[in-house]
C-alpha cells in the first residue's frame, strides 16, 4: 500500500481483510449448505451448543423465556462463525498492510488454519467436540468449506490490494497448489 501513511494503510488493510473474510464466510456457508443438499445431512448444532456452554462457563445468562433463549442461541451460533471468518480476514489484511508478503499458497494455508482454529478451537476447549475422534469424512466435511473460505478470502484481499491486478496467475497457482495438497491429504 504504497503512498499511504501507516495508520491509514493499516485501517485500509483491516477493512479490506474484513470484507474479504465476509466474502469467504458466504462461500463457506454455501459449501456447507450444498453438502447438506448432496448428502441429505442435517445442520450442525455444535455452534449453538458452544454458545450455550460458553454462556454457562462464563456465568452470562442469555435473556428471555425458554423459547426466546433458544432463538437467541440459534442466532448467536452462526454469528460466532461469521465473527471468526471476518476476524481472520481482518487479521490477514492487517498483516499484509504491515508488510507481510507470503505467496498465495502460504496465505491460503494461513487463512484455512486460522478459520479452523477460530471455529473449532472454542468447541474443542469447551468439550463440545473432539477432533481427535473425527473420522476421515468428518475431517473432509470440515476442511472443504474452510479451504473454500480461504481461497475466496485470499482472492478478495489480493484483489483489494492497491496497485496493478495480479496478472502472474499467482492466485490460480495457489488454488491449484491447495487443491493438490488437499487431494494428497485425502489419499493418505
Amino acid at each position: 500500500m504504497t503512498g499511504i501513511s501507516g495508520p491509514t494503510r493499516h485501517l485500509r488493510g483491516l477493512l479490506a481483510g474484513a470484507a474479504a473474510g465476509a466474502a469467504g464466510c458466504t462461500v463457506l456457508d454455501a459449501v456447507g449448505y450444498l453438502d447438506m443438499v448432496i448428502r441429505g445431512r442435517g445442520a450442525s448444532t455444535t455452534p449453538e451448543v458452544t454458545v450455550a456452554r460458553l454462556s454457562e462457563t462464563l456465568h452470562v445468562r442469555i435473556p428471555g423465556d425458554e423459547d426466546a433463549r433458544q432463538n437467541r442461541v440459534a442466532g448467536l451460533g452462526p454469528l460466532t462463525g461469521m465473527a471468526a471468518g471476518v476476524g481472520m480476514g481482518a487479521l490477514l489484511g492487517l498483516a499484509l498492510s504491515c508488510g507481510w508478503r507470503p505467496g498465495n499458497a502460504v496465505l491460503t494455508a494461513t487463512a484455512t488454519t486460522g478459520a479452523l482454529i477460530g471455529t473449532n478451537g472454542p468447541m474443542t476447549v469447551l468439550r463440545v467436540t473432539d477432533p481427535r475422534t473425527w473420522s476421515r469424512s468428518d475431517w473432509v466435511a470440515d476442511l472443504v468449506p474452510h479451504v473454500a473460505y480461504a481461497l475466496v478470502t485470499v482472492a478478495v484481499v489480493r484483489g483489494l490490494e492497491p496497485g496493478p491486478p495480479d496478472r502472474t496467475g499467482a492466485i490460480s497457482t495457489g488454488v491449484r497448489e491447495c487443491g493438490a495438497a488437499l487431494r494428497r491429504t485425502l489419499r493418505s
